[in-house]
């Protein structure tokens, strides 16, 4: 499999979760099972990491989401945007063009057209800003 696949399962994972706001080991399991072991581990990453940065993520959202409130927003949208900010932030072994460009291909797969430019604007905006937040992290 790839990169690409093990991404969209954390976004179906992802998805899952903010829909139950439960972890879910067996969907998981699901998705998985005949994954490379590579790509299990970097979907496993990712889900951890969006699960265990959950709060910083929606604030992170939610300040760049200008006239949308987080509750609002698609769920589709938010999934692709907790996976790329959470890439954009916690990840050195993903180019930012690639995670921003996975993260609009999968709001053009699973969402709207108007979803695309409001997803790369947040991202955008995350990019622009990425040193703050992270000292806004640390200083929390």
């Amino acid at each position: 499999m790839s990169r690409k696949s093990a991404r969209e399962n954390a976004f179906r994972l992802v998805y899952e979760y903010l829909e139950t706001n439960e972890r879910n080991d067996f969907t998981k399991t699901l998705l998985c099972g005949n994954e490379a072991p590579e790509d299990i581990a970097y979907t496993e990453e990712i889900y951890d990491a969006v699960i265990g940065n959950y709060d910083f993520l929606k604030s992170v959202i939610s300040r760049y989401s200008k006239d949308f409130a987080f509750d609002r927003i698609y769920k589709t949208d938010l999934a692709a945007l907790m996976i790329s900010v959470c890439e954009l932030m916690f990840r050195t072994d993903v180019p930012y063009k690639v995670s921003v460009n996975e993260a609009l291909e999968l709001g053009r797969t699973y969402s709207t057209e108007k979803s695309v430019p409001f997803i790369n604007g947040i991202l955008a905006s995350v990019i622009s800003n990425k040193e703050e937040l992270l000292l806004e992290l640390q200083d929390n």
